[in-house]
């Protein structure tokens, strides 16, 4: 049935696209991929406009794996007809990049250009302690992520690291989002006794985000896609989080060991105690997994994501959507300057947006 409603939605969909054309005249389609989206598609060979169709996810694959996936043929069919029908399609990361050219997209129509976000939304973080007081969250060791929480997520390794360290460490889980996980996650901090360590927050606006974050003493991605590029992640970096995450080539795109993150290994049993390394300071000794000759643990300090060569707001700034939008545009050889408002015009060049609603829901995003 939700695949028939993923559809029927292309029609309200084409009519809302129809009437932007018309009204706003633009020099081209930009759309964000939904495996059963076709609007674009069609404005494209009506108007002759080129689609430039940007690329989250594998969503045949992921969503045949994970979300019990009814009309396969249909599913497979659209992926490659929407790819190959777009005049450039753009991945959010370099693997995933490779998998589009792997299906058959020349790779002189693939550009990497990773998610973005809004800085002006994450311009002014608060003092995580603030930020906890004004959350009513306790003033302990906050260990944080954001977004859609999924299996693959494997946010109950937070969980797991707040019950082994109880006694040594004043830890709390704080998940800003909401998901299919959510019960699971609440059931496998009871069974070891630490349901007061577990904060699930539900789905939060997205002008709350950032105070949300702000409390957050670590940000952690415990676990993501092998091809994904989280918004989450840039969010942590802008707002200047100390951040985890697991040592993938995704996430090496974007991010430097030591530098502006701890990585650690995801395929080892103690991956992720390389987070004790951020929350016990440099006096400790660093867990099994993560012990390398010659480094000793990184503070918490010494994560700061702005603390690079050249200073400035660093990489989240360089992944600012109007950024993002003005290199889009300029594939088409069209003039762009961008705009505050991420870039529904943008100089010389007008940008008509196509994308399914249910993939731009706040905190809902898969994504994320």
């Amino acid at each position: 049935l939700y695949e028939l409603l993923e559809l029927a939605y292309n029609v309200p969909a084409y009519l809302r696209l129809s009437a932007a054309v018309r009204a706003q005249r633009p020099d081209v389609i930009y759309e964000r991929y939904s495996l059963f989206l076709f609007a674009g598609i069609w404005m494209r060979r009506r108007s002759g406009l080129p689609l430039l169709l940007e690329v989250n996810a594998p969503l045949f694959e992921e969503r045949s794996r994970h979300d019990g996936l009814r009309l396969h043929r249909l599913g497979r069919l659209a992926q490659r007809s929407l790819r190959r029908g777009a005049d450039h399609v753009l991945p959010v990361t370099a693997v995933l990049g490779r998998m589009i050219e792997n299906h058959g997209v020349p790779r002189s129509r693939i550009t990497v250009i990773p998610n973005g976000i809004d800085p002006e939304r994450f311009a002014a973080p608060l003092d995580p302690q603030a930020a906890k007081a004004r959350l009513g969250l306790p003033p302990r060791l906050m260990l944080g992520f954001t977004g859609f929480v999924r299996g693959w997520n494997a946010v109950h390794r937070l969980i797991d690291f707040a019950a082994a360290h109880r006694d040594r460490f004043d830890l709390q889980v704080l998940v800003v989002g909401d998901g299919p996980a959510r019960a699971s996650l609440q059931e496998h901090a009871r069974r070891p006794g630490v349901a007061d360590r577990l904060c699930i927050t539900g789905v939060v606006a997205r002008e709350d985000v950032a105070r949300h974050v702000s409390a957050f003493d670590v940000a952690v991605i415990p676990g993501l896609t092998p091809y994904a590029s989280p918004l989450k992640l840039f969010e942590y970096l802008q707002l200047g989080r100390a951040i985890v995450a697991p040592d993938v080539a995704a996430i090496r795109e974007v991010l430097t060991d030591e530098q502006d993150a701890l990585l650690f290994d995801p395929a080892a049993a103690h991956g992720l105690e390389g987070a004790a390394a951020v929350v016990r300071g440099r006096d400790a000794a660093c867990p099994p997994g993560r012990r390398r000759p010659g480094h000793d643990p990184v503070p918490v300090a010494d994560l700061d994501p702005q603390r690079r060569a050249g200073g400035g707001p660093g990489r989240a700034a360089a992944a600012a959507w109007s950024s993002n939008a003005v290199r889009a545009v300029r594939l088409q050889g069209l003039k762009s300057t961008g705009n505050k408002h991420g870039g529904v015009r943008a100089g010389r060049a007008t940008v008509a947006a196509s994308a399914s609603r249910t993939d731009r829901e706040v905190g809902a995003g898969s994504h994320r």
